[in-house]
């Protein structure tokens, strides 16, 4: 498999900050998404890398190994095992002799294949020799994943069936689920290394907004536009929330910019119980045109100090 620079997909160097990763992943993220691509493969492709590589570098422990073993990070956790195996089997390290004073280097691009045989040669059989015993066992490969959902589509928890790796499995999406977060499901990555566990499998969600409303957690953020007159003497009128319209009153020298508080109104808190408040800010309409008429009396009011 051909090594993937994930610091050159992002179009960033290995000082790279985690704001910089972010604001990087953001920016190419909305480039190649496949709504935006629906008939282009190679976008969709680069999508599937953007994503992997923003998995492994928004994360400090991940982009540590990465940094270290390159494309062979995800072995990072044998390879430390393994040289602790040598050095207390009497071995130097892995630069040092061992099995007759044979030396093995660890390049640093391993594919699979030649990951078992880096083990075979290097413990000369012994790996798998102590396969069941103590220190013998590695954990499977964690395989990543990203989930696409609408903001609408979380508003209550719903279930769903992924497919990794020709396997269906079943989970339950809680409502109020994040933007980028990242939710683990235990034993269902690859399969163990000499009867070790299983790896996991790491969900990432991508939540699209496909609302007027602004979401920060729980809470949600709109604007309503208002007349001059209703502004000035008040009046009722239609808001908009997640589940439908309500009516509201709007107090009498209400001004551009205020805000009120619809409690409850908002969004589902992730598994808690209850929701968060809609919060609305009023944009006074200004009448842009005047009759006559119109504009006599607002000269009459001008005249009266208001």
């Amino acid at each position: 498999m051909e090594f993937i620079d994930y610091y050159k997909l992002l179009e960033l160097d290995q000082s790279a900050t985690a704001k910089d990763i972010k604001k990087a992943y953001r920016k190419l993220a909305r480039k190649y998404h496949p709504d935006l691509n629906p008939n282009d493969k190679e976008a969709q492709e680069r999508f599937q890398q953007i994503n992997e590589a923003h998995e492994v570098l928004s994360d400090p422990e991940k982009r540590k190994k990465y940094d270290q073993y390159g494309k062979d990070w995800q072995h990072a956790e044998q390879f430390e095992q393994a040289k602790r195996q040598q050095s207390a089997a009497g071995g130097s390290g892995f630069g040092g002799g061992f099995g007759g004073g044979q030396q093995y280097a660890y390049s640093g691009n391993f594919d699979d294949d030649t990951f078992s045989d880096f083990f075979e040669q290097m413990f000369g059989g012994r790996a798998r020799a102590h396969g069941s015993g103590r220190g013998g066992h590695y954990k499977g490969q964690d395989f990543n994943a990203e989930l696409q959902l609408r903001l609408s589509d979380i508003y209550e928890s719903q279930k769903q069936t992924l497919t990794v790796n020709g396997k269906n499995i079943r989970l339950t999406i809680p409502a109020g689920v994040e933007d980028g977060q990242t939710i683990k499901i235990k034993g269902h990555g690859g399969p163990g290394i000499q009867g070790g566990p299983k790896g996991d499998l790491y969900i990432t969600f991508n939540i699209l907004n496909d609302t007027s409303f602004k979401r920060e957690k729980e809470h949600l953020y709109a604007e309503k536009q208002i007349s001059l007159s209703t502004a000035v003497l008040g009046g009722e009128i239609e808001v908009e929330t997640f589940t439908g319209k309500v009516r509201l009153k709007v107090k009498p020298g209400t001004q551009n910019g205020a805000k009120v508080k619809l409690k409850g109104k908002g969004f589902p808190k992730y598994k808690k119980e209850g929701f968060g408040d809609l919060f609305v800010t009023y944009k006074v309409n200004m009448p842009e045109k005047l009759t006559a008429e119109q504009k006599e009396l607002f000269e009459k009011l001008q005249k009266s100090g208001l």
